[in-house]
Parts: structure tokens; sequence; C-alpha cells
């Protein structure tokens, strides 16, 4: 089993949603050495991504990610990942090893009608019904996610060149799912992303995080 050095460049087409999530609902998932920054009293932006990296991509691979918060650390700011779900064991290793995210696998199903389904095994962890994206038009965007590795705080940078179109959309995520305490409700805004090329970057170590000691 191998994985490929940082950076990925993976390409493919993705969906991201985005939500406005309750703070306290969200907090013990975030290590305490982040502040978890609020657009609204009492709420932070989260999000949900699903994407498919195709050949000619770093590894092939489809991919769950669900970002609870928006963060920030020593000035920086980014997402944190809480949850997220590949069907390669290579992609698992690389995520949890470079970049210290917590990856577990599980199967993916895209069918024709803009329905995309996760489940691992007989457990349903979401389903997302999606529109015919509208409005699409080429973009370059740049963002930052936080994650750890033993007492290290990392940050890494991605940098995505799509084509991005507005879409309607409706997520299922059911009370057995690991991520349902989250209380994702519906999204206020969906995007479809085709043409896609996305490429992450090795993360820096950019703190420690407290180390607590019992006597």
């Amino acid at each position: 089993m191998g994985y490929p050095s940082a950076p990925w460049t993976l390409k493919g087409y993705a969906l991201l949603t985005l939500h406005l999530l309750d703070v306290d609902r969200v907090r013990h998932l975030i290590p305490k050495e982040l502040d978890i920054k609020t657009v609204w009293p009492g709420r932070t932006v989260g999000g949900v991504y699903f994407s498919y990296y195709s050949p000619g991509s770093a590894l092939e691979y489809n991919e769950l990610i669900v970002a609870p918060a928006l963060v920030s650390y020593q000035g920086k700011v980014g997402a944190w990942v809480s949850h997220i779900y590949v069907d390669n064991p290579d992609s698992v290793v690389g995520g949890r090893e470079i970049w210290g995210l917590p990856k577990e696998l599980a199967e993916f199903s895209w069918e024709s009608d803009r329905r995309v389904t996760v489940r691992q095994g007989d457990r349903m962890l979401c389903k997302f019904k999606y529109n015919q994206p509208w409005l699409a038009w080429p973009q370059k965007f740049r963002g930052s996610s936080f994650s750890t590795i033993n007492a290290d705080v990392l940050l890494f940078s991605a940098e995505l060149e799509a084509r991005l179109g507005l879409i309607g959309s409706k997520i299922e995520v059911p009370a057995e799912s690991p991520f349902s305490e989250i209380g994702l409700g519906q999204p206020f805004l969906s995007f479809h992303s085709d043409n896609m090329s996305l490429q992450v970057n090795a993360p820096e170590v950019v703190g420690q995080r407290a180390v607590e000691v019992r006597v």
C-alpha cells in the first residue's frame, strides 16, 4: 500500500453545501486551542463536500468531507474537518499520515438522477439530492484547513480551479450517522463544480496543543 507525497493534485467534480451551525452544538468536535469564528450570534459556517477524483489525479477516489466550523488560531483562519470518508485505502493512510485527517472508508453511489449516497456497510451516512447547475462560471479559490497530528497543530492550504455553478439541493443525514449530532439542516447555499483541478498542499506546523497532565 502506498500514497504519493504532498501536494496532491486532484481532478474531477464536486458538490459543496454551506450551513449555519450552532456553535454550542459543534464546540466539542473542535480542539480547545482553536477559536470558532461566528458570522451571526451563536452561529458559525460549516460545510459538506462530496467529490469524485478521476484518473489523472494523484489518486482516484470518492470523498465526503464534513466541516462543522470556521475556526482561527494565532491570526490564521481556516476550516476544521471533523468527519471525512473516502473509498480508497491509500487515501485513508495518506490523509492520516500527511495531514492528520480522520479518514475512514465508505461506499459511494452516484445516481443518474443527481443523487449521491454514502454508506458504511449497512449504515447510511448521508444522502444528497441536487438540481441542474445554473449560472456556472470559471473560478479560482484558495482556502485553508486546520488539523492535528499528536501535539502539533497543522495548517494546510488548497487551491481550486473549476467551473462553479449554483444548485438547489437537499441533504438527508439519518440519526445513525456519526455526524447527525452536528444538526446540519438544509444548506443556505449549494454549488456544483466541474472541470476541477484541486491542489492540496503539504501542512505546516503552526503551534502545539496543550498537554493534559493527570496525577
